[in-house]
C-alpha cells in the first residue's frame, strides 16, 4: 500500500488477487455486442448497399434497432442472472450470440432481415451485456472500484480502434458476411474459453480470506426498494439528460465544423481530442471515485462538456479553442458510464445490481436513441447547430446539478471497512 499526498490510502492488492477477472471484464466489453457493432458498422454501410441496393438512410436505422433490442435484453438479463446464476447465463449468451452472428450473414431481400438481426442479437446476447461485467467488478473490487470499472470500460476504446480496420480488411478479402463471421469466431474462441476460466464470483463466507474482496457481504436494496427511492430516480434522470447531450456532440460536431468551414481533415483532427479525452477522463474520474465524494466528483466531470458546447456556441473558429471544447465534451463522456455503474452499487448496493443497473441502461439506451432524431428535428426547424447547442448545454449543467442532491451515500461505511481498512 502506499499514500497518496491528502493521505488517501492506495491499495493496489486487490488488482493483484483479481486481474483476471479485470482482464476478463475487459474482454468481454471489447466483445459485447452495442461495442463491436456500434464501431464497426460505419463499415458496413457501403458493402451492404453495393450488395443488396438498400439505402444509406435505411440502413443507419439499423442502430436503432439495436439500441431497441438492448434495452429489452438489458431488463432481462438481471432476472435471469437471478434464476439461473451470472456465469451460466453469460456463457449460454456467448454462445447464442455467436450463432446469432453465423444467422446475420443469411439476411438479404428486406432491410427489415437486418433489422431483425439487429434487434435479436443483444437479446440472445444480453448476458454479455456491459452490465455483467460492471457487476463483476463491483463484486471484486472495494476500495479501487472506480479505477477497475475505469479499466473495464477502456474495452470500448479498444474496441473503437481495433474494428473498423478489421472490419475493412475482412470486407475486402472475403465480403460483407466475414465481420460476422469473425465476430462469432472471437465469442466461441475467446468469449467462452475466458469465461469458463475466470469468471467466478468472490465467496460471501468467513472461510474468505480478511480484508479482501471476497469478504464483501452481498448487501444492497431489492429491485423494488430501488423503484421506490428517489436517489436512483434522480440518477437515472441526471445521466440521461448528460447522455442525450453526449450524442448530440458525438453525432454532429464533425458536420457541424465542416459547416463554418473546415475541410474534412480539420474537422477530424478537432474531433480526435474528444477521442483522447474520453480515455483520460474515464481513467482520471475512476481515480477519483474511489478517494472523494462521488457525487461532487461526477457533478464535476458531467459539467465540463458544458463547457465545450457553450465555445461551439459561441462560434470561435481558432482550431485550438475548438479542439478544446471537444476535449472537455470527450472527458464528461469518457466518465458517464463509470459513474453510473459506479453510483448505482454504492447508493444501492449489489444485492439486486443486474436489474437496477440494467433498467438504468435501458433508459440510457432509450435516451441515446432518441437524441439524434430529436437533434436532427431541431437542424431542420432551425437550419443550425445552435437549438441543439443550447440544450446541451443546459441539459449536462441539470444533470450535474441533480447528482448533487444525492447526498451521503448509504454504502459509504461499508465499503472501508470491507476493505480492510
Amino acid at each position: 500500500m502506499v499514500t497518496s499526498k491528502n493521505g488517501a490510502a492506495i491499495d493496489f492488492a486487490e488488482f493483484r488477487q483479481s486481474w483476471r477477472v479485470l482482464l476478463l471484464a475487459i474482454a468481454g466489453i471489447m466483445i459485447s455486442i452495442n461495442a463491436a457493432l456500434l464501431y464497426g458498422f460505419g463499415v458496413l454501410v457501403i458493402p451492404l448497399q453495393a450488395e443488396f441496393g438498400w439505402e444509406r438512410p435505411a440502413l443507419q436505422a439499423a442502430i436503432s434497432f439495436l439500441f431497441g433490442g438492448a434495452v429489452i435484453g438489458l431488463q432481462l438479463v438481471g432476472w435471469l442472472n437471478l434464476r439461473f446464476g451470472i456465469k451460466r447465463v453469460t456463457v449460454v449468451s456467448l454462445l447464442t450470440m455467436a450463432l446469432g452472428y453465423l444467422a446475420t450473414t443469411q439476411i438479404g431481400g428486406s432491410v427489415w432481415t437486418l433489422y431483425a438481426a439487429f434487434f435479436l442479437l443483444p437479446i440472445v446476447g444480453m448476458g454479455a451485456l456491459a452490465v455483467t461485467w460492471t457487476q463483476l467488478l463491483n463484486l471484486w473490487f472495494v476500495r479501487n472500484r472506480g479505477l477497475a470499472l475505469a479499466l473495464g470500460l477502456s474495452g470500448t476504446g479498444i474496441t473503437a480502434a481495433v474494428t473498423p480496420p478489421l472490419f475493412a480488411w475482412s470486407v475486402a478479402n472475403w465480403g460483407w458476411q466475414a465481420p460476422f463471421v469473425i465476430l462469432a469466431l472471437v465469442n466461441v474462441v475467446i468469449g467462452i474459453p475466458l469465461t469458463l476460466a475466470w469468471f467466478r464470483l468472490p465467496e460471501t463466507t468467513a472461510a474468505a480470506r480478511p480484508g479482501s474482496a471476497a469478504a464483501l457481504p452481498v448487501t444492497g436494496m431489492s429491485f423494488r426498494a430501488a423503484l421506490a427511492s428517489p436517489k436512483y430516480w434522480i440518477c437515472n434522470l441526471a445521466l440521461c439528460l448528460v447522455v442525450s447531450a453526449v450524442m448530440g456532440v458525438v453525432t454532429s460536431t464533425v458536420p457541424m465544423l465542416r459547416d463554418r468551414g473546415l475541410d474534412a481533415a480539420a474537422a477530424a483532427q478537432v474531433f480526435a481530442w474528444f477521442g483522447i479525452a474520453l480515455v483520460l477522463g474515464r481513467l482520471v474520474v475512476g481515480y477519483l471515485l474511489d478517494r472523494l465524494w462521488p457525487p461532487g466528483v461526477a457533478a464535476i466531470s458531467l459539467a465540463l462538456p458544458a463547457i465545450g458546447t457553450a465555445i461551439f456556441l459561441s462560434g470561435n473558429p481558432d482550431i485550438a479553442v475548438l479542439s478544446l471544447a471537444a476535449a472537455l465534451a470527450g472527458l464528461g463522456a469518457g466518465a458517464e458510464f463509470d459513474i453510473a455503474a459506479f453510483l448505482m452499487a454504492r447508493y444501492f448496493g449489489l444485492k439486486d445490481y443486474g436489474r437496477i443497473f440494467g433498467l438504468h441502461q435501458g433508459l440510457i439506451t432509450v435516451a441515446s436513441a432518441g437524441a439524434p432524431l430529436a437533434f436532427a428535428a431541431m437542424f431542420s426547424a432551425t437550419g443550425s447547430y445552435g437549438a441543439m447547442l443550447t440544450y446541451c448545454t443546459a441539459s449536462t449543467l441539470v444533470g450535474a446539478a441533480l447528482l448533487l442532491t444525492l447526498g451521503r451515500s448509504p454504502q459509504a461505511a461499508v465499503q472501508p471497512q470491507a476493505a480492510g481498512a
